[in-house]
């Protein structure tokens, strides 16, 4: 399967000629036999474009401040953030949301093959995805390199399991993320995190609403798990271009983080310039 050559570089004259070098490398070999190279992005982090962007494809992005922003949040284009966020990873612990589904012990025969039994059992292996996650920048060193070499189940287990193998755990936090709208997921977590449904009826608690699943409920705001309701909303009814504006809300009924997300998609939209246009 063919994977993209990623090049983080900046513009100083040491590293602009190694990025020669190694463009010219990747073009030589990218073709032959055996190859599975494809496409090519050098990410230069200068914040201003300079003469090799005419030589390989580059993408400039703006560098951090010095002394800012030594903590990271990984999020995905579908979280939104309902709450502010405070920093969850503050006296060098780092913080996660703990996923119902990763379970390492369930699949150790294939984790075996990247976490040796030195590092330990498998049950060592936090039950998180690469995102949400809240960590230091040094913890981010090696980790992304390991995710990206280790051919696990998908890139949750992946993250998890290179994370483990640099020793580095996660503070678990459940109140990090909601997400709608899932019978199974709502079930199982209802029973993951101990606490009597509906626990996940509101956003008041969480910090982020994740909205992966389709929300469908009927003209009763009775949720349809699993069937196209006569109201819904699923992020991949638009595939091909932006939800309009102002979509309707669900009716009365419906869980409040359905509603809540709506609001926001409509608030977002509404104040977003050239929304139609994107």
């Amino acid at each position: 399967m063919p994977f993209h050559v990623a090049l983080t570089a900046t513009d100083a004259p040491y590293s602009k000629w190694q990025c020669r070098i190694m463009y010219y490398c990747y073009k030589k070999n990218r073709d032959l036999s055996g190859s599975e190279m494809g496409g090519f992005t050098r990410i230069l982090h200068s914040g201003k474009p300079e003469n090799l962007m005419d030589e390989m494809p580059t993408v400039v992005v703006d560098p951090l401040p010095a002394g800012r922003d030594r903590i990271y949040l990984m999020a995905e284009p579908d979280h939104i953030l309902v709450n502010p966020l405070p920093n969850l990873a503050r006296g060098g612990l780092r913080a996660a949301f703990p996923f119902f589904y990763i379970e390492p012990a369930k699949f150790e025969n294939i984790v075996r093959k990247y976490y040796p039994e030195e590092k330990g059992p498998v049950t060592d292996i936090d039950p998180i995805g690469n995102s949400p996650v809240i960590i230091k920048k040094v913890f981010t060193l090696e980790i992304p390199f390991l995710t990206l070499l280790l051919l696990v189940a998908e890139l949750r287990y992946a993250y998890a399991v290179a994370a483990a193998l640099n020793d580095v755990q996660h503070v678990l936090r459940k109140d990090f993320m909601l997400q709608v709208q899932s019978k199974p997921y709502v079930a199982l977590c209802a029973q993951f995190i101990k606490s009597p449904p509906p626990w996940d009826l509101s956003t008041r608690k969480f910090f982020i609403i994740h909205y992966t699943y389709g929300c469908d409920c009927n003209l009763k705001g009775q949720l349809t798990y699993g069937k196209i309701g006569e109201w819904r909303f699923d992020k991949r009814s638009f595939l091909r271009g932006p939800p309009p504006k102002n979509l309707p809300l669900p009716p009365p009924g419906v869980p409040e983080s359905v509603v809540t997300l709506v609001k926001m998609v409509n608030e977002a939209t509404a104040n977003i310039p050239n929304w139609d246009a994107e």
